[in-house]
């Protein structure tokens, strides 16, 4: 009996040891005459229970949570997988981690081999391109405006209306181009889609090259990422192999180029324009809009950005109709979300459920609460430069309308939660400090009023002058709000402003008294 063993080669399973796990169960299977195949896939996105080794069976793929290289023999019993071992979670597809999420992303993340062109297909993909290449330009914009497709990037700007105006512009050249400068704290799902589904992005691109009239296409990916980087050129040759991409894709008069490019560490190359500059070999500063890169983007032409999960989503939308992907979600918020756990986390990991789920419910439900076991305190939202929400607004739905009108954004889905330990006078700081060294110092407000608000938080920390340095701070941030050139700087005072109204003891009150 041969038997499919799959072992994530994830950077986060490998991380833990998944390598090793690997290598130990092909030993176990050699030196005890059971046929293995080891299948090294990419991640379901469960990252506290990595690695998580896999099974096939006539039933469905039984798991084993937290495998280290000395469980390997215990995870078979003869030549079938021991059901009886204490790590062994049942099959994966009914664990209630699993089940309670509703994935179109993510559907094929950890189930597939990445870069098998033949599994992916078999498990859908390329059903939205070729649809895709049965419509007009037209029809492919109207389908995912219908859809309600915002970006995922965090700026969530519609993006039917950016692809409409792109296939509008006037020009022999243009290009799609692949945000992956995935840089926000506690984010991990554009990596783990790269890693695990990269086939996905791909027909994505293609089919935003389809609908705007570009044939080339660049997918900019933070140095960071190492495994993306390699996982996406290899699937990108074979896709090129397969006529999936150049002179004709999949046989048709439409062509489509598409390369890697890898960033040099710099978190505002996240910001678009700050993006196409880096690519033309500049330093990644922000270019002032207009033009708007939709008109005038990569080396002056017409350009699409969106980000990962974005050019993904939009394989669904072309796949299933926009309509059906609209039916999901609330309000303005369409379709699903990827929501990453992280920081003080029971659970840290994926989840991808339609818009709408409480705050509280995906921390309480999926992420268990805190890993230290003390009460949480503190839940920040859509990366270093979103709110920190006190409890009071953890019943706040996921969605770009409901967050907004308390002040928050969901930003790239980005979710890291504090306990009661936390300081959030630091938290503050932190925030300022954050953008003075990222900043990539074009305007004022941004790189110099960052620096003086490290300075006046500090102050703050240390008691002096208190009712003075708050002013000053509030007057800082509003500075910053309004004046600086590009999100940085204008959204720092996000998380500072949420500090200072839910948790303004923190900043004002000293030890063992009331503030000055």
């Amino acid at each position: 009996m041969s038997l499919r063993v799959f072992v994530p080669n994830d950077t986060a399973a490998c991380s833990v040891g998944a390598d090793a796990v690997a290598h130990a169960i092909a030993m176990h299977g050699a030196m005890h005459g059971v046929d293995i195949t080891i299948v090294r896939n990419g991640s379901r996105g469960a990252a506290w229970l990595e690695p998580l080794v896999e099974v096939d069976t006539a039933t469905g793929r039984m798991g084993f949570a937290n495998v280290s290289p000395g469980d390997a023999p215990s995870l078979f019993a003869g030549s079938a997988p021991n059901a009886q071992y204490p790590a062994c979670i049942g099959l994966v597809e009914e664990h209630p981690w699993f089940a309670r999420q509703q994935r179109l992303t993510f559907k094929r993340a950890g189930r597939i081999d990445p870069l098998s062109l033949a599994e992916y297909e078999a498990e859908g993909g390329l059903i939205g391109l070729r649809r895709a290449l049965s419509l007009t330009a037209e029809a492919i914009v109207a389908e995912v405006t219908a859809s309600g497709l915002r970006g995922r990037g965090g700026a969530a700007f519609p993006a039917g209306i950016k692809w409409n105006t792109v296939r509008q512009a006037s020009s022999a050249t243009k290009y799609v181009v692949c945000n992956a400068d995935e840089g926000d704290s506690g984010t991990f799902a554009d990596r783990l889609l790269m890693e695990a589904d990269p086939y996905q992005l791909v027909e994505g691109m293609i089919i935003a090259g389809l609908a705007v009239g570009a044939t080339r296409g660049v997918i900019y990916v933070r140095s960071e990422y190492p495994r993306a980087i390699a996982t996406l050129r290899e699937a990108i040759s074979r896709a090129e192999g397969a006529g999936l991409l150049g002179a004709s894709v999949l046989g048709s008069p439409h062509r489509f180029h598409l390369v890697v490019r890898v960033g040099a560490g710099a978190y505002i190359c996240g910001e678009e324009t700050a993006l196409l500059e880096s690519l033309e070999g500049k330093r990644g500063m922000v270019r002032a809009k207009p033009p708007l890169p939709a008109l005038q983007g990569l080396f002056g032409q017409p350009t699409v950005i969106n980000n990962v999960l974005t050019l993904a989503a939009a394989t669904d939308v072309l796949a299933h109709g926009g309509t059906a992907y609209a039916a999901l979600g609330l309000d303005r918020s369409k379709g699903t979300m990827p929501f990453q756990l992280a920081g003080n986390i029971a659970r840290g990991g994926l989840v991808e459920v339609p818009f709408g789920l409480t705050l509280r419910e995906l921390v309480d439900d999926f992420g268990g609460g805190s890993r230290s076991g003390r009460p949480l305190r503190a839940i920040q939202v859509g990366g270093p430069l979103g709110a920190y929400l006190p409890e009071h607004q953890w019943d706040t739905p996921l969605a770009y309308e409901s967050f907004a009108a308390v002040g928050a954004m969901l930003g790239h889905g980005g979710v890291v939660c504090f306990d009661d330990t936390v300081d959030m006078a630091e938290q503050a700081e932190f925030a300022m400090a954050f953008c003075a060294h990222e900043s990539c110092g074009k305007c004022t407000p941004c790189r110099i009023g960052s620096t003086r608000g490290v300075e006046v938080i500090q102050r703050l920390r240390r008691r002096e002058e208190s009712r003075k340095q708050w002013a000053l701070l509030e007057e800082l941030c509003e500075t910053m709000e309004l004046g600086s050139l590009c999100a940085l700087g204008g959204l720092t005072p996000l998380p500072v402003r949420s500090v200072m109204t839910h948790f303004s003891a923190d900043l004002l009150a000293p030890v063992g008294g009331k503030p000055e």
